[in-house]
């Protein structure tokens, strides 16, 4: 007889994935063990192979949970009916804000990712690559001119914003809701001013 999925099913895999995040993060994920995972989580090893079959299938759950989640939150920025600018201004600031409170995970991301099969990174990628086409095209809109014809322009002024907000999760991981609002408009103004010079 198939065994029952748990009603706490899905908060247990989260609360792992968490957990995963902090001690990949902390201890490496080359050095980490189920076991610092187990203890981290306050539960057994066994409880979570029944969640994960391996390390690689936690991290793997890790940055495909955390990377989905991300690219659908930024490229859900509703921009069709706001001017250029405004619209840069949004998904900027929806950007740093989607990574407060990820600052293992982005680690994780950054660290880990190499170490999955050549397939699942792929995937992992792919979202990744879908986050930059938005702010590529929303970027794209702002100076149309600039742009045209010119798409290692483009990328190169897509990925110098990417550039910005990951220097503020570097440096300033604890920062609020406010702090990282004010920083997305400092990055919203200079990319704007900037573009129209080039």
């Amino acid at each position: 007889m198939a065994r029952t999925i748990a009603k706490d099913h899905d908060e247990k895999r989260a609360q792992i994935l968490k957990s995963a995040a902090k001690v990949f993060a902390e201890a490496g994920y080359d050095r980490a063990s189920m076991t610092q995972l187990a203890r981290e989580c306050g539960i057994s090893k066994a409880n979570i192979y029944h969640y994960y079959d391996s390390k690689d299938a936690v991290l793997f759950g890790l940055l495909d949970t955390y990377l989905s989640d991300l690219r659908d939150r930024v490229c859900g920025v509703e921009v069709a009916d706001l001017a250029p600018d405004e619209a840069l201004r949004q998904v900027v600031a929806e950007v740093l804000l989607a990574y407060q409170g990820a600052d293992y995970e982005h680690k994780v991301q950054s660290g880990a990712m190499g170490a999955l099969p050549e397939e699942q990174q792929k995937l992992l990628r792919a979202y990744q690559r879908e986050m930059v086409q938005f702010l590529s095209d929303t970027l794209q809109a702002v100076a149309p001119d600039v742009f045209e014809g010119n798409g290692e322009k483009l990328r190169s002024a897509t990925m110098s914003v990417f550039g910005m907000l990951n220097w503020y999760y570097m440096w300033n991981s604890g920062a609020g809701p406010k702090a990282r609002e004010d920083y997305a408009e400092l990055v919203a103004n200079l990319t704007l001013n900037g573009v129209r010079g080039l």
